[in-house]
C-alpha cells in the first residue's frame, strides 16, 4: 500500500508489467497505512494480506472482527486470495478458520524456519 504514496501512474504500470510476466501481486498489510478501497478498482492484485495490527485485536474488541471480516468478504468479490499476518493465538486461528480465511500465518503455527529446519520438519512430518 505505500507504494502508492510515491507517484501512482508510475506504480500501476509496472505492475501491470509484471502481471503481464505472470508474476502474482499481493496486497500487503492491508488495514494499514497509506489505503484507499478506491484504488483497489485499479490495482492488478491477486491477494490481500491483511496487516497483523489488525489480527491482534480480532478476539479483544468489537470492532476488529467486523473489519476482518469485511476485508475477507472485499478479497472474494475481487476473486482474490487472503492472508491473515501475524497469527498469534487459538483464538485468532480459529475465529479466521470460521470467517473462511483462505491463509493463515503467524507465530501461533511456526516461528520462521531456515530452509535446513523447514526439511527436517517436513521429513519429521511425512514419516
Amino acid at each position: 500500500e505505500s507504494l502508492f504514496s510515491k507517484d501512482p501512474t508510475e506504480v500501476l504500470e509496472k505492475l501491470f508489467k509484471l502481471k503481464e510476466l505472470g508474476i502474482k501481486i499481493a496486497i500487503d498489510d492491508f488495514g494499514s497505512g497509506y489505503s484507499s478501497l478506491n484504488r483497489l478498482k485499479l490495482i492488478p492484485f491477486d491477494r490481500i494480506k491483511i496487516d497483523k495490527a489488525i489480527i491482534d485485536h480480532i478476539d479483544l474488541d468489537e470492532k476488529s472482527a467486523p473489519i476482518t471480516k469485511t476485508i475477507i468478504l472485499l478479497a472474494e468479490a475481487f476473486k482474490a486470495g487472503i492472508t491473515a499476518e501475524g497469527v498469534e493465538t487459538k483464538e485468532q486461528a480459529e475465529f479466521l478458520k470460521n470467517m473462511l480465511c483462505g491463509e493463515i500465518q503467524g507465530y501461533y503455527y511456526s516461528r520462521p524456519l531456515t530452509s535446513e529446519v523447514l526439511e527436517e520438519f517436513l521429513r519429521n512430518e511425512a514419516g
